[in-house]
Order: C-alpha cells, then structure tokens, then sequence
C-alpha cells in the first residue's frame, strides 16, 4: 500500500533460518525478555513480505535518475535503512514493485516495473557488502551467512503484465517471486478489494486465470493482498500451489474493511497450505480508525459543503491539515500486531502466519513499538510473554513464506 493513496481515498470519499553468523548461539532462556527478544532477531531469519522502498525512493529521483536518498546510510526520513535493518535483525526484505492503478488505463506499467527493478539492483550493486538480490530462499539464506540483508522483489498490481502473458515470465526472469494481482482499482486480472460486491469480473477475469496458471508453471508466487473475497476465493481454488498474502491483516477485528481477510478466507489459505502475512498498518489492525475516518469524512464533507469548496481546494486541504494536528488518528500498539498473529494461529495453525509490515507504505499509522525495520524485537517479545516458542517464532519470522516458495519453485521445476 502507498500511504498517499491510501490516505487520499479515505480522506476524500519451511525450512529452518539459518543464523547470521556461524558463531550464533540461542540466546539463554534465564536473559531478560528484551535481551532475548534482541539476539532472538538476531539469530533467526526474519523475512517481511512487504516493504515499500522501491516507489519511495523512485519519488526521490535526481537529474541523473538515481535516488537522492541513501539507504546504505541510516536516513531522517522512511521506514527502511541499513543500519535498522541491522538493528532490528531483518535478513530478506521482499522489495514492492509498485504499480499506481492508474497505469493501467496510461499505460507504462510494465516500464515502471522494470524501472524499478533497474533501480533496487542498482542499489545493491552500490552497496555490496550491505545488500544483495535474492531469487530463491538459498540465495536470502548464503546473504544472511555473508552479513548482507537480501532484496527479493515483488510487483504490486499485476496491471504490470498488462494484456500479454508472456510478461508473466519476462518478470519470472527478472528475479520477481510474487505478484499481487490486483490493487486498489480492478484490472484486466479480477476485481479489488475496494470494489467489493461490485467488481467488473465478479473475481477472476479469464485473462487472470491464465495468469495464474502462468504463475504457477513459471514459479511465481500468488498474493491474494488487495482482492476482493471473490477473486481471492478463486485465486486459491486456481492455484496449484498455495499462496500467500503478503500484507493483509485478520477482518475478525476490523468488520467491513475489504482489505482485510475474512476467517473463511483464512482458513481457504491455509488449507491450500499458504500464509497470511500481517500488517502493521494501524487502519488493518484496530477498529477505532475506521470510526475515526468516519468523524473525519462527516467533518469534511460538511466544511466543504458550508463553504462550497470543491475536492482538492486549498481551503479544504488546510482544514485537513487543522483536523489531523488537533484530532490526530488512534494508534495502534504491537501488542495488536500481535492479536492478529494470535488469531491466524488459533483458526487455522502456527504453520500459517508470517509478517508483512507494509513499512513505508502506510506512513504514520504504524502501530507503537513497531514504528521501523528495527523494532522487530518489540514483536518477539510480545509473542515470547504469550508463550510462544522460539520455533514458533522461527516459522513466523521466516519459515512459513519460504517453505511457500520453496513449494512454488518446486513446482515450477
């Protein structure tokens, strides 16, 4: 998820990790519970499948096409740098290949996505001792060994394979190991969770179910992020292999919010034998900030209407401004992060839960305690005091997406 996006569209109506060094230990159950919470992260392979670097730093372009901000260096600004990604023990960030939906009907989707790609590689290359690509769990895991945080990639919105399915491989080539096949508009794949009920395919196009066939013979991982419950119900019941859902939180604790994932729809995952990975966006996990968008919306609606100002007057944007300082959203805390991770594990199994931050993709709505790359120990923490183990840990750190991928490429050879 963009945060811009986001925001705009509310406001306006298996196997196990193998440690970072051969000198590792298992951190001694008689430590304090932050102590052992941090060298936890340390020891174990921590793979988010959703971080948003890619689009931020493609808004940073210079003249020269390079981004303007370093993150081999720590930054002021963002939810991702080295140095916090070595703080907080992250190992294999699964880069967004973002598509803005409206490329789809503009056109230069798939240039975008290559572009991007270009770039993060290019990044890598400018940092090798700090980063390094990632196209197999293998790859993530020799990085680890070596000390580098991997990149792997994944395109957000399959509007970048545009009508041909040839792309589907062109990308496979490029080192992409999941598509999200869908955003936050319907595309020529299937419908959006934002058009729920309402959708142009009523789930899957035609077009999409070839895709995912393509996906699946070629070793692409589906993500079932941003589909409407239709197209996600016959997106799992298409696929050979299971998927994943690398950024979307349980709808048990947020009614009526499409984005989220309905206990059904959890347990359809899981038995195809995929994962669900969490969001720390503060919108999927408590339901106080969809009552708070409500009060906002009504709020905006009658200023506007007083005053007659149209969508996107100075005005109106000044009032949104007053409104968040002195009305700023409810946060949520990572022991809600936690909640949802508690209730994947109830429905439907340890084996099937993983973590999906969504960092710099949801701005300032993340939860307290997880507020960057380098705050994954406040999780583990949280996850040690509720009993679990540090093989439970292990499978949602990591374990569960890449037995996942494993599969998929499996599949595919």
């Amino acid at each position: 998820m963009r945060p811009t996006l986001a925001l705009l569209s509310l406001i306006l109506l298996a196997s196990p990790a193998c440690t970072h060094g051969t000198n590792a230990q298992v951190p001694p159950a008689n430590l304090d519970l932050d102590e052992r919470s941090r060298l936890l992260a340390k020891r174990l392979l921590i793979a988010d499948g959703h971080i948003d670097v890619p689009y931020r730093l493609h808004e940073t372009l210079g003249p020269d096409g390079a981004p303007t901000e370093d993150i081999s260096q720590r930054t002021s600004g963002g939810d991702f740098d080295h140095p916090r990604a070595v703080e907080g023990g992250l190992d294999v960030a699964f880069m967004s290949i973002y598509i803005p939906s409206e490329l789809q009907k503009s056109g230069g989707a798939k240039a975008l996505a290559d572009s991007l790609i270009d770039m993060m590689e290019r990044v890598a290359r400018g940092a090798p001792e700090k980063f390094a690509m990632a196209h197999s769990v293998e790859q993530a895991q020799r990085n680890a060994q070596a000390g580098k945080v991997s990149f792997a990639l994944g395109i957000e919105n399959g509007a970048a394979i545009e009508d041909r399915l040839e792309n589907v491989r062109h990308f496979q080539q490029r080192g992409v190991r999941y598509i999200t096949l869908t955003h936050f508009q319907d595309n020529l794949l299937g419908d959006a969770a934002a058009s729920q009920g309402k959708g142009t395919w009523n789930g899957l196009s035609p077009f999409g179910r070839q895709v995912v066939a393509e996906m699946n013979r070629v070793g692409i991982m589906v993500d079932v992020a941003h589909l409407s419950d239709d197209t996600l119900r016959q997106a799992v019941e298409a696929s050979q292999v299971p998927v994943i859902a690398s950024h979307t939180s349980c709808r048990h604790f947020t009614p009526g919010y499409s984005r989220n994932i309905p206990d059904e729809l959890i347990r359809a995952v899981a038995a195809k034998g995929g994962v669900v990975m969490i969001n720390f966006g503060s919108r999927f996990l408590i339901p106080e900030v969809h009552a708070y968008d409500a009060r906002l919306s009504t709020a905006l609606e009658a200023y506007a209407q007083e005053r007659g100002l149209s969508k996107g007057s100075p005005e109106l944007q000044t009032f949104i401004d007053a409104y968040l300082r002195e009305h700023p959203s409810p946060l949520a805390r990572v022991e809600d992060v936690a909640d949802h991770i508690d209730h994947v594990v109830k429905l439907v199994g340890i084996e099937h839960v993983g973590l999906g931050s969504d960092f710099d993709g949801v701005g300032p709505s993340l939860p307290t305690g997880l507020k960057d790359v380098s705050q994954y120990p406040n999780l583990f923490r949280v996850l040690l005091e509720r009993g679990y183990s540090e093989a439970d840990i292990e499978k949602i750190a990591s374990g569960n997406v890449f037995r996942v991928w494993r599969q998929v490429e499996a599949f595919a050879h």
